[in-house]
């Protein structure tokens, strides 16, 4: 499963190796100042916006990758069960939104928020 952590100034997803194939990439790695809003959604189909782009989705059980759709791209990293902490972002990051299913959602959305705060 995909860990979220705070890495100095950069909010990192670190994926687990079954996630990393389908997006041909071990991490996500963003400026901590890029993240406009942090929020907990338990519904991990709810934070899925658009079409698929790149990696793999199995219908009513999880998805991996990046989305497309009219405000940019998303990269998603969600199972089903498991709540997600959403990352609305500033531009000009490449995604506009990050999403991780991690069994400590409240506790990793608290951390980066301490670090948007300091």
């Amino acid at each position: 499963m995909a860990r979220l952590v705070v890495d100095g100034e950069d909010v990192v997803i670190r994926l687990a190796p079954r996630e990393a194939l389908p997006t041909r990439r071990r991490e996500v790695r963003v400026r901590s100042a890029h993240v406009r809003a942090v929020r907990v959604e338990p519904d991990w189909w709810r934070v899925l916006r658009g079409a698929p782009l790149g990696g793999r989705c199995r219908p009513g059980r999880w998805c991996v990758g990046e989305r497309i759709h009219p405000l940019g791209r998303d990269f998603v990293v969600v199972r089903a069960g498991v709540p997600v902490v959403v990352l609305d972002l500033w531009r000009p990051v490449p995604f506009t939104r990050l999403a991780v299913s991690v069994a400590d959602a409240g506790q990793a959305a608290e951390s980066v928020r301490g670090r948007l705060r300091a």
